[in-house]
């Protein structure tokens, strides 16, 4: 049975789920697909640092952080590493990005994925940042080196939208993207719809966890906008940035918009979009009023989904989760194991 060893850099929800999903589920996981994945090192900026080439228990390391918030409690004979030296030092096969990472720069987390492909090793991310606004060059970098890079947790989370274009509808010539790729600003529309106000639609999607306190990535479409660009570039052959994107988010809708919709059999959804057309080709992420009769006006709460629209299958729906601790720690998974394919071909 084949061992990939992992270096998982940043240790918050996501790469907590991973190692839930590890220590649930390793064990069938290894059986079913005929790999094993071993973690040897995690490297957080405010959790702490081990590293054990022998493997650390992925339930040490959850008891750790239940126990202290920190990885103190995990016996390992290498601590206090930061990210750079877990990528260089840990001799790991895969390195796993999970850092915290915002939208302008992308960093810290571009410079992590970019050293671990200059040093030859696969890498995971969840992280928006660095694949909307570097991918073409971390592309070629994982070439060079050959190596793989692996992104499905950017743009649905678990649900796997960026591999069911890239492997299932390729064939089909997908000539446009359409979806509802953020799921608090899908939340809030919902609750307008029942007659909440905006402010307090907002208020009610900080206390569930949906928005963070300051909700400006959501709800001025600056997320939705990172995805637009990162299923541009990954599945339509781009190399759009974030400026090409036509943004516009969702706080100068009103009640009376809502109610508009609403008497004619409407409903307004955020939706980002990328069509070409000819030789052109538009992005963007604007409020926009979908006939009831659309896929999309159905999906509620935080749910996200996405439409293909293709010259051979015609329309191809994609409903699920576009968020969540366990569901992104999937989408880990399910990059890993494409990779060992890969690789074993």
């Amino acid at each position: 049975m084949q061992t990939y060893r992992l270096a998982i850099i940043g240790f918050g929800n996501v790469g907590q789920g991973f190692t839930q999903i590890l220590r649930d589920e390793g064990a069938d996981l290894a059986q079913q697909s005929g790999v094993r994945f071993q973690i040897v090192a995690v490297s957080d900026l405010l959790k702490g640092s081990v590293h054990d080439p022998k493997g650390i228990d992925p339930a040490a390391l959850l008891d750790s952080i239940a126990a202290t918030t920190r990885l103190d409690r995990v016996t390992a004979p290498d601590r206090a590493w930061n990210a750079l030296e877990t990528i260089e030092r840990s001799r790991a096969d895969i390195v796993i990005e999970l850092s915290y990472t915002d939208l302008k720069t992308g960093e810290p987390a571009i410079t992590h994925l970019r050293r671990a492909l200059e040093l030859g090793r696969h890498v995971v991310t969840t992280n928006k940042g660095p694949i909307a606004l570097k991918y073409p060059e971390l592309k070629a970098l994982a070439e060079k080196h050959g190596v793989e890079i692996g992104a499905e947790g950017t743009v649905m989370s678990g649900t796997p939208s960026l591999r069911l274009a890239q492997e299932l509808l390729s064939a089909a010539r997908i000539r446009k993207i359409q979806g509802i790729v953020n799921g608090t600003t899908n939340y809030i529309l919902a609750q307008m719809e029942a007659g909440v106000p905006y402010a307090d639609a907002l208020q009610d999607a900080q206390v569930k966890g949906y928005a963070e306190a300051d909700p400006t990535g959501d709800v001025e479409g600056f997320d939705a906008a990172g995805k637009v660009v990162i299923m541009a570039n990954l599945l339509m052959g781009q190399a759009l940035t974030l400026a090409d994107v036509d943004r516009q988010g969702i706080t100068q809708l009103t009640p009376a918009d809502m109610a508009e919709a609403k008497a004619a059999g409407e409903r307004w959804k955020l939706i980002g979009r990328v069509e070409t057309i000819g030789e052109q080709l538009t992005a963007s992420v604007k409020p926009t009023r979908l006939p009831s009769s659309h896929p999309l006006a159905s999906v509620s709460g935080a749910t996200n989904a996405i439409t293909f629209s293709t010259d051979l299958l015609g329309d191809v729906t994609l409903v699920g989760p576009g968020a969540g601790r366990i569901e992104t720690g999937y989408a880990i998974v399910g990059d890993l194991l494409a990779i060992h394919r890969k690789r074993k071909k």
